[in-house]
């Protein structure tokens, strides 16, 4: 029972834890956050490394505890000219340059100076070397600090910021502390500053902007939105795509030249979403690819915002710098409200239908004139749920429903012709009857109602008024409708190992959402663990504006276990569905 144990460790580990290629910029932009957001938050230091020569000499990550990237030379020791270096370098990622760059950084040479050598802190760019052509900013014990030394009190401070000049930009930025001077010559062994350095540099926020070239790839489009002929309510696209640089980000919808949403593709754990503040309209990040590689996708398009008819849609595909590939560009005919099917003012639509020869009355009905023959307030008015003969009802999203169901006058005489008021009130919170078609009895007072499958939960009121025109019907008769909601899950990839990372994502039918998205469950459960499969939480997460969602997820454990996965939209009083879960998704762990 090893395995069983490893998995239910895991398990509580996770609860608590073709197109074409045209279009798009040139080169696109994004910003990157060190060690520091413009709101103060922690960033972690994508992209930096250190390096030091000698044992005395110190390089630390402080970041990680609101602290700094320190390089320093330690005092009470001597250190020698052109040999003794501590450093902190970012590297841009291939195919991207550096086309801006805002440092906030403090340090001293405390350490003094000898003959021929003096204590120095110095930044650089685009190359790592000690002369005027690169040297960005420097403090020198021997000649000062043109710049000034910072302030180590108040890390953001604005005598702490370096905002470097483009000709020093491109490739690399560089952070060091050195002794500096005639070779063979030392450093004095003085004290420095109170923290034990004869020299230090501190690096406490950094807002790098990146410019990447490449576009990305898209290929195998297909779904709804793509292939039908006409289109109503939610349909799909799924593609595939791919970006080497900054990674997959969104999918753009463009309707009749005006853009009408942007839809997040992938949030590849949190990192690729927007933290915002970068003053200039791009998107920054904290990682220098924030964005999948490469996505499997499955995108949500609401056609009910569009109007009747004709429009072009183009979708376009684009990577976190903000260039873009079109994964579709096409007319389509949107049919959302038939005028057959929908009376006025009414946002459903259903249809009515007498069973038998309809008898007097047929037709429109005059206000104040005898509703049906023969016409009774006091008439008794039946329906179900067929077939079931039900008055609760619980069926799948997007199935079709019919009411069956009788008006009979005193006496059980059927009253034929009779309209029937219609209603239906969603089950949501400040949600309003909308009116529906209006049912009509039959000869023998029967009547068949079929109503659309794009009802959510709700009660459906049926009412008789004996005469044309009244505010309050005479009977009414009232049915409950229970949809769960409908969900889609894709995992990927399906076999994975420790350390490896799955990918989820899919998008949640209905409407309409909740503002601000409807709220998720991610659960897991291990396949065939008898009775310790019980389904535990890892991961809530809020569907976007169309009810797309993305997640992702690294294993820590070893297996080999095999786990299933399912997403769980809980009923919230905002959205009109019950609790609904996607189908089950195996992962195999190795």
């Amino acid at each position: 029972m090893h395995w069983m144990r490893m998995a239910i460790g895991l398990l509580c580990a996770l609860a608590c834890a073709c197109a074409c290629t045209a279009g798009g910029a040139v080169a696109g932009e994004y910003h990157v956050y060190s060690c520091r957001t413009p709101s103060g938050a922690v960033a972690p230091t994508d992209g930096w490394t250190s390096s030091v020569s000698v044992v005395s000499d110190v390089v630390e990550d402080g970041c990680k505890s609101g602290g700094a990237l320190v390089a320093a030379l330690g005092d009470g020791t001597t250190h020698e000219v052109a040999v003794d270096h501590a450093t902190w370098a970012f590297t841009p990622p291939p195919g991207a340059t550096i086309t801006s760059a805002r440092l906030w950084r403090a340090g001293d040479a405390d350490g003094g100076w000898a003959t021929n050598a003096t204590y120095q802190f110095w930044i650089a760019g685009p190359s790592d070397e000690d002369t005027g052509e690169y040297v960005i900013d420097d403090c020198v014990a021997e000649f000062g600090c043109p710049t000034g030394t910072g302030d180590t009190a108040q890390p953001e401070s604005q005598s702490n910021l370096v905002a470097v000049l483009p000709e020093y930009l491109g490739g690399g930025l560089y952070l060091n502390v050195s002794c500096g001077g005639t070779s063979k010559f030392k450093c004095p062994s003085g004290k420095g500053d109170a923290n034990g350095y004869a020299a230090v540099v501190y690096l406490y926020a950094a807002d790098l902007t990146l410019e990447q070239n490449t576009q990305p790839q898209v290929a195998s489009v297909t779904g709804e939105l793509a292939t039908a002929s006409t289109l109503s309510g939610t349909a799909d696209l799924s593609f595939e795509a791919s970006d080497p640089g900054s990674g997959v980000y969104q999918a753009v919808f463009t309707v009749d030249g005006v853009e009408s949403g942007r839809t997040l593709i992938d949030e590849n754990g949190g990192h690729c979403r927007d933290l915002g503040g970068s003053g200039d309209g791009l998107p920054a990040f904290a990682y220098l690819q924030p964005c999948a590689a490469s996505v499997s996708a499955d995108i949500p398009f609401d056609t009910t915002a569009l109007a009747d008819g004709t429009h072009h849609l183009v979708v376009a595909v684009t990577d976190a710098a903000g260039n873009s590939t079109v994964a579709l560009d096409r007319k389509i005919e949107v049919v959302n409200h038939p005028p057959s099917q929908i009376l006025p003012g009414s946002g459903l639509g259903a249809t009515g239908s007498g069973q038998g020869t309809p008898g007097a009355g047929q037709g429109a009905v005059t206000p104040g004139a005898a509703n049906g023959n023969p016409a009774s307030a006091a008439a008794t008015l039946s329906a179900h749920w067929s077939p079931g003969a039900h008055t609760a009802l619980t069926a799948r999203f997007g199935s079709a429903h019919t009411v069956t169901g009788r008006l009979l006058a005193p006496g059980g005489a059927p009253i034929a012709g009779a309209e029937l008021q219609v209603q239906f009130l969603p089950s949501s919170l400040g949600a309003r009857p909308v009116a529906l078609v209006a049912a009509r009895t039959g000869a023998n007072g029967a009547f068949t109602l079929r109503l659309p499958s794009s009802l959510p939960s709700g009660r459906l009121t049926l009412g008789y008024s004996a005469h044309a025109g009244q505010a309050t019907p005479d009977v009414t008769v009232a049915l409950a409708l229970t949809v769960p909601a409908s969900l889609s899950l894709r995992v990927s990839p399906h076999t994975s190992h420790a350390g490896g990372t799955i990918r989820f994502s899919g998008y949640l039918r209905g409407t309409p959402l909740p503002h601000g998205g409807k709220q998720l469950v991610l659960e897991a459960r291990v396949r065939g663990a008898g009775a310790h499969s019980t389904w535990r939480q890892f991961r809530v997460l809020s569907t976007g504006a169309h009810g797309a969602f993305h997640a992702s997820y690294r294993f820590r454990l070893p297996g080999p276990i095999t786990y299933q996965f399912r997403a769980v939209s809980p009923h919230e009083a905002d959205f009109p569905y019950a609790t609904g879960a996607s189908k089950l998704v195996s992962v195999r762990e190795r």
